[in-house]
């Protein structure tokens, strides 16, 4: 071959991902595309050589549902970490942000997203607020908000679906948002955890045709079964579900997703790379785990040029040391150029000051947060009382309800020393509070505050004393949004701060800053008694009152199933 390239890959073996078998090849690219898969040795001049000696070259990997945000990170922090990692690619839904901040929020995410070498995908946030008429959010998005949203540059679908309840009963408002997304010929993106039977083809009908959340295993199988596309979070990564699938007549297409995880998560253990070795550990076969990664994403994602290693392809690539279950990325190219090395960002991002803008500027317009504040007052009479509870566990984000009595005189709920206590109190200069007792955790004296509470961000706090409660709110507030931990009865030390003055809920800092901050905010609440899986959407979900079963917000609390605000006495 005669013409010039410029890199030439040579001594490695690729992977293919259409046979699942690896071969030795040297590998030319040429500006943003792999211009030729060779036998090694083969003659030909390049600009740069790579020696992929012992190693395994794989497409870049794709992301198909996640979101930014819950990195904590802006779009360019965000990228430098997770391409050091391998993922190439991602759909990234801000629903987060938009909620905080509207139309202004989305337009800066997809402008930040555009100076990074990472591919960063859009999807349009479906429900803003997440369920109308049940909660305030700082903004609200219509269908012909979305309309003309899904024809912005970057944009490719609705996201995720998570209002199914309201999609399945024939509400106006959803079935105008997922038309006017079939109109634009967009990917409708799912969420509905553990539907079934009717409801799930009254919600299949509408055009969604996948679904992240954790199910039933049964359920996996129906819905994969009826042709919606099975996106395998880390909490839906088990081996009943390996097996249940591994046992079709054929493996359905799969996507690895990462939905949400934190800075310290991905900076200490990976992004899509950790996703995959947890699906090794589960039983699925590393060549289906890598398919899962590439391939199946990128058509999902409507991108012909990625997720294979072949001649005419974007030449993102992972050179990954060792064995192929190991998902060890040691070399990174994004669009032909190296863009990270042994998991560490080859360039560091765009300086972090210039990156919030007055629109995204955090909003938390609530009044000064003392102890008082914290005071539950109900219009009962003395004696005691039964009321409505939040019931958590430490592995997702389901949330029974549950019953605790609790003494009431003077008006007041006497609850401290008796239960721990949820409040939200909305951020946006309306009126909203609302209690809740919290049981399933074994907490010490103390508090926890975020204004990172999905989906609308209000001042979420939860705690064991009203003075620690308050002290954690405070810190929240002084630092323009983000996430506290105080210890004692007072709430006398701030055992961990990250805040995020960017909306509420992003950082411009530094990503390795705010992964820093992010794993003492986790230690605390592990060392505070809050052990979960992913502790962060442990507790940031106890508002996302479209997530099973009960939830809190501003307004009241939510039984998900039915969409309903339900009273905080039982039997009163």
């Amino acid at each position: 071959m005669s013409e010039q390239h410029d890199l030439r890959i040579s001594g490695g073996r690729v992977m293919s991902t259409f046979t699942g078998e690896e071969f030795a090849a040297d590998i030319l690219v040429r500006g943003d595309r792999i211009t030729a898969v060779l036998p090694p040795g083969t003659p030909a001049t390049a600009g740069e050589e790579v020696d992929a000696t012992g190693m395994l070259i794989v497409p870049g990997f794709v992301d198909a549902h996640m979101h930014i945000e819950s990195a904590f990170l802006t779009p360019q922090e965000f990228a430098a970490v997770t391409l050091a990692r391998g993922t190439t690619t991602v759909l990234a839904d801000p629903h987060e942000i938009v909620n905080v901040a509207g139309r202004d929020a989305m337009r800066w995410m997809i402008d930040a997203g555009r100076e990074t070498a990472q591919t960063q995908l859009w999807g349009v946030p479906s429900c803003v607020p997440a369920l109308e008429g049940l909660e305030h959010a700082g903004a609200a998005l219509s269908a012909d908000d979305i309309a003309d949203m899904l024809g912005w540059p970057g944009v490719v679908a609705l996201g995720e679906v998570m209002d199914y309840r309201a999609v399945v009963a024939g509400d106006r408002r959803m079935h105008e948002i997922t038309a006017v997304a079939r109109a634009h010929d967009a990917i409708l993106d799912g969420h509905c955890p553990n539907l079934t039977g009717a409801e799930l083809s009254a919600y299949l009908a509408t055009g969604v045709d996948s679904d992240h959340t954790k199910n039933r295993t049964e359920v996996v199988l129906e819905k994969a079964r009826l042709g919606m596309t099975m996106m395998l979070q880390e909490k839906c990564l088990t081996a009943d579900v390996a097996t249940a699938l591994l046992s079709l007549p054929q493996l359905p297409p799969l996507c690895l997703v990462t939905d949400d995880l934190a800075a310290d998560h991905i900076v200490e253990r990976g992004h899509l790379d950790h996703i995959a070795r947890v699906a090794v550990a589960a039983g699925f076969p590393p060549h289906a785990v890598l398919k899962a990664l590439t391939w199946t994403p990128a058509q999902r994602l409507r991108l012909h040029d990625r997720g294979v290693v072949s001649p005419g392809k974007r030449a993102d690539l992972v050179l990954l040391r060792g064995e192929l279950a190991a998902f060890e990325p040691a070399l990174v190219l994004a669009g032909g150029r190296i863009v990270g090395r042994d998991g560490v960002p080859e360039q560091a991002a765009p300086a972090s000051e210039t990156l919030a803008v007055p629109p995204l500027d955090s909003r938390v317009d609530v009044e000064a947060q003392e102890e008082d504040g914290y005071r539950w007052r109900v219009d009962l009479p003395d004696g005691t009382h039964r009321f409505r509870a939040m019931s958590v566990n430490p592995r997702d984000t389901y949330t029974e309800a549950t019953e605790v009595e609790l003494p009431v005189s003077g008006g007041e709920v006497h609850w401290e020393g008796r239960t721990t206590l949820v409040r939200v109190r909305n951020r946006y200069g309306r009126p909203g509070m609302v209690f809740a007792p919290l049981v399933g955790r074994d907490l010490g004296a103390g508090a926890v505050a975020s204004t990172y509470a999905h989906d609308s961000h209000n001042l979420l706090t939860i705690g064991t004393s009203r003075a620690a409660m308050a002290a954690a709110a405070a810190t929240v507030v002084a630092d323009g949004g983000g996430v506290a931990v105080v210890r004692g009865a007072a709430g006398e030390t701030v055992a961990a701060r990250m805040p995020l003055p960017v909306g509420g809920v992003l950082s411009a800092r530094p990503a390795h800053d705010v992964a820093a901050q992010a794993a003492a905010v986790r230690t605390a609440l592990e060392t505070w008694g809050w052990n979960h899986l992913n502790p962060f959407m442990s507790v940031s979900t106890l508002t996302l009152a479209v997530s099973p079963a009960l939830k809190i917000t501003d307004r009241s609390l939510v039984d998900v199933a039915r969409r309903e605000p339900v009273a905080a006495t039982v039997g009163d």
